[in-house]
């Protein structure tokens, strides 16, 4: 007993030692993490305030594009003006002014054509006027940005007019390139940030925008998932509720919400810490199973070769007394001694023959278990004390069918019944019921002893393990392998309660 005592506090110790170093490792791990994590959210909040930075730098440039918009508009109205006053003016009037104004216009294209579409002359256009001389659908398609104007120069016929056709300044059209050219860049740096952010961008109603090919707008997620709404809704939430969308207003894109949460990095650094626990208490869980059973190999073969060594010794001692007992027949001893030492000599041999049968495939045959426990208990009350009262329900008269090996059960009743008479200290009641269902026949030898403490109900079938002073503590360990290694069964502790007494059940099943 003192052996499992000490096993039991050295688990405990290596188990304390294993929790503390685990905890160790998972805090430092902890640490690391927490470190890497925090350097992980400061590169987020620094993108986060690189696109507030960047979207302020965008609307400044927005907001100068619309003051050199509104310039560029007020200079095109004044030449265009100044070429209707030109066309409408009288001959005699001074037009120096006028001219001067037209001269100095170097950037915004103009065409002046009559009413049949001959161009009478062009400004800062992209073709010479020598070689195209009218307006095709081309041009007038090009030119109808803003509405030309038309006015009639002469008096005298009505119908002639000039009509003046206008269009924005190549500085005007650059600087608007350039500016779509900055917003487009913009949100593809979102979608493409250094970050490693997972990005949506949706509009002023939070519903995803779309490009060109009609994707949607978003970085570091995988595209196919990208394909199902549900995964794109529940997401746009999700990051909703972990960081507070950006709000941008660029150049006549409207309001748009920048959603984004933590890199699929710093996800997966949060659970690292449980895997690591899991691999770690999957690899002791394996280690631990691995020595278990090559502890158990190992305790199978000494078992089965100390029996067999057992069954050996026993033999040759065995024959001997075989001899005495005849001799003593012959001699006219008396024939009711006779009797019982050859019941004893019987009881060798099958003692014999049960360790011969340790570690070998043991044969089942389909038995009277209610017939064979009666028998049993015949041979211990007779070698019992007369203090010690058994009970077996039911009677002889029952008969259940189950398969055993005779000599093997025997001796796990025998032991039962031996342990319950040491536990009454040789006076008091066992009782050994005998019942079945269906699948199970089911044995509860219940004894009125001094009963097992729960905490070493489960170190009782250790081999060692025992009460009593000059006990080897092989008796139950030799029952637990019979019923679960020959007969496919249990056997466990039913009940016990301290100075009351207990149970213990014995599980066969009917067919194997």
């Amino acid at each position: 007993m003192d052996i499992y005592l000490k096993k039991k506090r050295w688990k405990w110790l290596l188990f304390g030692t294993a929790v503390v170093i685990v905890s160790i490792s998972l805090y430092y791990t902890n640490v690391l993490v927490e470190e890497i994590r925090k350097d992980e959210r400061k590169n987020v909040q620094i993108w986060a305030d690189a696109i507030h930075h960047r979207a302020g730098i965008v609307n400044y440039t927005n907001k100068l594009f619309e003051q050199i918009k509104e310039e560029e508009r007020l200079r095109m109205k004044t030449v265009a003006e100044t070429h209707r006053r030109m066309i409408t003016a009288n001959i005699s009037e001074d037009l120096t002014f006028e001219s001067g104004i037209i001269e100095n216009n170097v950037s915004i294209p103009v065409i002046v054509s009559d009413e049949n579409g001959n161009i009478q002359s062009a400004r800062n256009v992209d073709f010479s006027p020598d070689t195209v001389n009218k307006m095709t659908p081309q041009l007038k398609k090009e030119f109808s940005v803003y509405p030309p104007i038309i006015e009639s120069y002469n008096p005298y016929n009505p119908s002639a007019k000039l009509i003046l056709y206008y269009k924005d300044s190549k500085i005007y059209s650059d600087l608007r390139k350039v500016l779509d050219d900055l917003v487009n860049s913009f949100f593809s740096e979102v979608v493409l940030n250094s970050a490693s952010v997972p990005v949506i961008i949706t509009d002023s109603v939070r519903i995803p925008i779309r490009d060109e090919t009609g994707r949607i707008v978003s970085g570091n997620i995988p595209a196919k998932k990208m394909e199902d709404p549900a995964f794109v809704k529940a997401t746009i939430k999700s990051m909703a509720s972990h960081n507070k969308p950006i709000r941008v207003n660029l150049a006549e894109t409207g309001v748009r919400y920048i959603f984004y949460e933590d890199s699929f990095l710093l996800t997966k650094l949060k659970y690292y810490p449980f895997i690591q626990l899991a691999v770690i208490s999957l690899f002791l869980l394996i280690a631990y199973l691995l020595f278990s059973q090559a502890r158990r190999s190992e305790q199978n073969q000494v078992w089965v070769g100390m029996a067999k060594e057992t069954a050996h010794q026993l033999g040759t001692p065995l024959s001997s007394m075989m001899a005495w007992v005849e001799l003593l027949k012959l001699k006219g001893v008396d024939q009711e001694t006779l009797i019982e030492i050859e019941k004893d000599v019987n009881r060798l041999e099958t003692i014999t023959d049960r360790f011969s049968k340790i570690g070998s495939q043991a044969r089942l045959e389909s038995t009277d278990i209610v017939k064979l426990i009666h028998d049993s208990i015949s041979y211990i009350r007779s070698r019992t004390s007369q203090k010690v009262h058994f009970i077996i329900t039911p009677d002889m008269n029952k008969e259940i069918m189950v398969p055993l090996n005779i000599h093997l059960f025997e001796w796990v009743i025998e032991n039962l019944c031996k342990n319950a008479v040491d536990a009454m200290e040789g006076s008091g009641e066992v009782h050994i019921e005998i019942s079945e269902d269906e699948f199970n026949v089911i044995i509860d030898v219940t004894d009125s002893g001094k009963g097992i403490p729960k905490s070493r109900q489960k170190t009782i079938f250790n081999p060692g393990y025992t009460s009593k002073q000059r006990g080897w503590g092989l008796g139950l360990t030799l029952s637990r392998r019979i019923i679960v290694n020959y007969h496919s069964g249990k056997i466990f502790v039913k009940s016990s309660v301290v100075n009351k007494g207990t149970t213990f059940r014995i599980m066969l099943k009917k067919k194997k």
